[in-house]
């Protein structure tokens, strides 16, 4: 009753649209990671799983920036690719990177190369499909500004813009899933945070956004980016999680790694 307590003290003007009845939440029957968690079930990501990073139309970095884990671009060629000093590796598949701890590959590679991009591609489609689709325990929370708040394992949904203006936690077990339905940006603050309390993790949280996700400078990022539009991390950005966008994903000295403690 807490973690409820907190939402309607920081959530002014939002409308609790969930099947619990009675004004409380109705966590659903999720599964999570390892087993039986609250919140909804998991987004399956299939192939898309298979990178940190995922872009069809561009993957670009300027700066100092760090990757952990592969990366991948489809349908465009190995060009939209910028900034990442690629040296191609003898068997023609991947291309390796000084700043990606991991394996850069695209779709003009040798294969089968194409073809696994194409089935992660339309793998992160399905799963943004999914988390878009998905029955809301909350709506409009916060009027769109969830900044401040305290929020457990559900599925939350704006019809417009979300704003992060100052650090948001996401409460809940190691099995507890979260699934975000944004219809237009979600624009974290510079310097803000996503935390997570409770041993959550980031591989549980889906930030589904049908607009930009703008990270802000040395703002930290934590989850599963599906994004329709492009993705931005701007200067001394951190992303715990996975950055999958229908479009380009732009780095500017950002950090970005699959898991973190």
């Amino acid at each position: 009753m807490a973690l409820l307590l907190v939402i309607a003290m920081t959530g002014c003007g939002s409308d609790n649209n969930g099947g619990g009845g009675g004004g409380g939440l109705a966590p659903g029957a999720g599964t999570g990671v390892g087993g039986l968690g609250q919140g909804p079930a998991p987004v399956v990501l299939g192939t898309a799983a298979n990178y940190v990073i995922l872009a069809k139309s561009g993957i670009s970095t300027t700066g100092v920036t760090a990757v952990s884990g592969d990366i991948g671009l489809s349908p465009l060629a190995a060009s939209g690719i910028t900034g990442f000093s690629l040296t191609m590796d003898g068997s023609g598949t991947f291309a390796t990177s000084p700043i990606v701890a991991g394996k850069v590959f695209a779709a003009t590679y040798t294969a089968p190369t194409p073809a696994n991009l194409t089935t992660a591609v339309n793998d992160m489609l399905t799963a943004y499909t999914d988390a878009a689709g998905r029955a809301a325990d909350y709506t409009e929370l916060g009027a769109g500004n969830i900044g401040g708040m305290t929020l457990p394992p559900a599925t939350y949904k704006w019809g417009n813009g979300v704003l992060i203006t100052s650090d948001v936690t996401l409460s809940g077990g190691p099995n507890d899933v979260w699934i975000f339905e944004i219809a237009k940006d979600l624009v974290m603050s510079s310097g803000t945070k996503i935390t997570l309390s409770g041993g959550a993790q980031a591989q549980n949280v889906y930030w589904q956004v049908f607009g930009i996700l703008d990270i802000g400078t040395t703002a930290h990022f934590r989850g599963i980016a599906l994004s329709q539009t492009a993705i931005t991390v701007k200067t001394g950005g951190l992303v715990n999680g996975r950055l999958l966008a229908q479009t380009a994903v732009t780095l500017d000295a950002a950090t970005v790694v699959v898991s973190l403690p």
